[in-house]
């Protein structure tokens, strides 16, 4: 429990940090929103000018985007790449902390097991994303509610929303199995931002052809097909939560058995 409270302590800050973006995004974002809506007909002419594969890999769907859902549909890609960033960052920072800090040999000589000590970090680590989707979700509903011209389907508003704390558990495990393979990392944030983007721009191309959306946890969420399903594709969700499963497995098992480096 030590352990768990001394790393929730220590993302306490970035917490809040993150947090608090990705509020100001949604807010910035959909404060545009009336503006937009009352001049929807010029805004839907601008964007049926951009091709087709363009509006796909923006995730542009020009015939939903006059309506709240739609239009924040296509906002909430960019505020769920803002999200990944978090959790990818808190991914690799898990395991190669006490390497960069050089304080990994005081961690292993304590009376806990190895399995406990990377539990107590995930576990640190998920409460913080939780936390931040709680307070996020809380925001987006309020904003949402305050700049609406006309109601929308609060559940689909709540399922888009969701995405965003399931691409995040993704990408973290992704991260920490990162973090385990390579632990000396000298700039977790850099490494963080070139795997997220690498993905971002994987899921763009992918946009277009529909058996290449699995390799990018961007496109794994068709906020098209929720919006006119109130669902997810269960293709896409079993396999993310086999990569999150999988990659975890392979992080307790990696971490247990490798040799941890010490000053």
């Amino acid at each position: 429990m030590n352990i768990f409270l001394y790393e929730l302590k220590a993302y306490r800050k970035s917490t809040f940090i993150w947090t608090g973006a990705l509020i100001v995004l949604v807010i910035l974002f959909m404060s545009m929103f009336p503006s937009i809506s009352k001049e929807i007909n010029e805004f839907k002419k601008l964007l049926e000018g951009f091709p087709e594969g363009v509006r796909k890999a923006l995730g542009i769907q020009v015939d939903t985007i006059g309506s709240l859902n739609g239009y924040y549909s296509y906002i909430f890609l960019y505020i769920t790449l803002c999200g990944a960033i978090q959790a990818m960052n808190l991914g690799i920072s898990i395991s190669s902390k006490e390497i960069r800090e050089k304080t990994a040999d005081f961690l292993l000589t304590k009376p806990v097991t190895r399995t406990k000590i990377l539990s107590s970090k995930i576990l640190a680590a998920l409460t913080s994303l939780l936390f931040t989707n709680i307070v996020y979700v809380i925001a987006a509903i309020t904003v949402a509610n305050a700049v609406k011209v006309e109601n929308f389907s609060l559940y689909v508003f709540l399922l888009i929303s969701l995405t965003l704390l399931f691409t995040q558990l993704i990408m973290f495990a992704v991260g920490i199995i990162i973090a385990v393979v390579f632990p000396k990392v000298k700039s977790v944030i850099s490494l963080s931002l070139g795997v997220v983007f690498a993905f971002f721009l994987i899921g763009m191309v992918a946009a277009a052809e529909e058996a290449t959306r699995y390799l990018s946890p961007f496109k794994y969420f068709d906020y098209s097909y929720i919006m006119n399903h109130e669902g997810y594709e269960w293709s896409f969700l079993l396999l993310g939560m086999f990569l999150i499963v999988l990659s975890l497995i392979g992080s307790f098992v990696i971490y247990n058995k490798k040799d941890i480096h010490t000053v």
